[in-house]
């Protein structure tokens, strides 16, 4: 099951980046996508948000994933500063950013969140709890796997870093909170940075 949801998500996931930036169409994907990835999640049972040790009691994890989201897309910033300077992938990044300069902000922006909540319950919910041995890596891989359809390397290259550091809140934390606000975090940080940066 969890193999068919990537590969279905893969395949939307592609069809939604082939689309002409700012359609309608674009936005009927991206919500398709979504709901493939919380369909997967919810097939699996119960999601659990999770728990970190603090002092003597156990807390849920907010700020921390936070802090660590902010961080991660600092380094992606500064790799965007170095990146725009080489062709090709310049113009791979660019080709995500179209979306961005041509979409509306307000629902760019609403897809951003509801998406990486989605991706976040499938991947680090469901499919984390479904492997018995490594699911750090086997979550990371398959989050990697489900990129490579939209002929993008810098968003698989963006997709093994973010899905390897919400994987291991996963483990650390025993649910799916923190990497959800880890993702969200990071993904509406650099909605908002990246077009600055290529401009």
């Amino acid at each position: 099951m969890t193999v068919v949801v990537v590969l279905v998500g893969g395949a939307v996931l592609g069809w939604s980046l082939r689309l002409e930036p700012g359609s309608d169409t674009f936005y009927v994907a991206t919500a398709t996508l979504a709901v493939v990835w919380t369909l997967g999640a919810v097939a699996s049972g119960p999601l659990h948000p999770g728990r970190i040790p603090r002092d003597s009691t156990h807390a849920r994890p907010v700020v921390a994933p936070i802090l660590l989201a902010l961080l991660l897309a600092a380094v992606f910033v500064v790799g965007g500063l170095v990146v725009r300077e080489i062709e090709v992938p310049d113009r791979q990044v660019r080709s995500v950013l179209d979306f961005a300069d041509r979409g509306s902000i307000p629902l760019l922006l609403v897809i951003t969140i509801v998406n990486g909540i989605a991706e976040e319950l499938f991947f680090r919910g469901a499919a984390f709890a479904a492997i018995p041995r490594h699911p750090v890596a086997w979550t990371t891989l398959a989050y990697f796997v489900a990129t490579p359809a939209t002929g993008n390397v810098m968003l698989a290259f963006a997709a093994i870093l973010l899905g390897l550091l919400c994987g291991l809140q996963r483990r650390a934390s025993g649910g799916v909170l923190a990497p959800i606000l880890t993702h969200v975090t990071r993904s509406v940080t650099m909605l908002f940075a990246l077009p600055a940066i290529f401009g």
